[in-house]
């Protein structure tokens, strides 16, 4: 038994320091206040995001399909409603991250306008892959919570069945608890099966059993409800978007000259794409505004 009044000064500091150096306990304060967070577990808290940037979903094209898909599951959700964890994978630049933010804006909107923060139906809450081993943690807390949460971890992909790949395959599983209520998971990744092909392919070669050793390799992906496939973009597809991004900013180019310039700059690039015909936009306006020749 410690009597010495210096030992205890020394032990009482001891522990004040190791209570500071302890992570916080987790707490959803402030939930309401906004309609998209980020998940911070190193501070045991959610951090409000007053902006998304995005594009308008309306403005996506090539992804017809895919956009009225992710919209209607999320309206589902956001109505209380059945709805699917969605995986959205394929080729880069596509818009995937665009329209899981895009169906985010529009499921929120009131009358067409964007609601006021914090009335949102649905909760856009942003993951990292690196944190993927502290969901269980994050939807104990977010159980708790009357609203609905999207959990959306973007460019999700594993080399390995690490921690953080068993976490999320146990709460795509639900495991003993279940997932809750008034959560879902939506991803976006080049993977289709969320793992490299070689990897794939080199386990069914040296497998005992390859049929089985692929199926574990792909269980993950096979939990998510609904998959959406993004394909490479067709010259037609990326001048339609080229086409739309200019006339939502009214510029005042022909199509003969917008398009020539649109495939110069894809050729510069070596690709097409949403996001390329976005940064084409985005140059094009820059110069337009400077009045400098094209």
């Amino acid at each position: 038994m410690v009597t010495d009044p210096t030992e205890l000064s020394v032990l009482d500091r001891i522990a004040a320091a190791l209570e500071r150096l302890s992570p916080p306990a987790p707490t959803l304060n402030g939930v309401d206040k906004a309609d998209a967070f980020v998940w911070l577990p190193e501070q045991g808290r959610l951090l409000p995001v007053p902006h998304v940037a995005h594009v308008e979903a309306s403005l996506l094209q090539g992804v017809d399909h895919q956009r009225q898909t992710l919209l209607d599951n999320t309206e589902n959700f956001a109505r209380g409603l059945p709805a699917n964890n969605a995986m959205l994978w394929g080729a880069r630049g596509m818009g995937k991250s665009s329209l899981v933010k895009g169906a985010h804006a529009l499921v929120n909107q009131i009358g067409g306008k964007a609601c006021q923060p914090g009335q949102g139906r649905i909760v856009l809450l942003e993951i990292q892959r690196e944190d993927l081993a502290t969901l269980p943690e994050l939807l104990a807390l977010l159980r708790e919570s009357p609203r609905r949460f999207i959990i959306f971890c973007d460019d999700l992909s594993f080399e390995k069945e690490d921690r953080d790949y068993k976490a999320l395959k146990s709460v795509l599983d639900g495991g003993i608890a279940g997932r809750p209520d008034n959560v879902l998971f939506y991803a976006t990744s080049n993977r289709r099966h969320l793992m490299p092909r070689d990897m794939i392919e080199n386990e069914r070669a040296s497998a005992i059993n390859p049929s089985e050793a692929t199926e574990e390799k792909v269980s993950l992906s096979d939990r998510f409800g609904l998959w959406l496939g993004f394909h490479a973009c067709p010259q037609d597809v990326f001048l339609d978007m080229v086409r739309t991004y200019a006339k939502e900013r009214t510029l005042p180019l022909d199509d003969a000259e917008l398009t020539a310039r649109a495939n110069t700059w894809a050729i510069t690039r070596g690709s097409r794409s949403g996001r390329v015909a976005f940064q084409f936009i985005e140059d094009l306006t820059a110069q337009l505004a400077q009045g400098r020749s094209l």
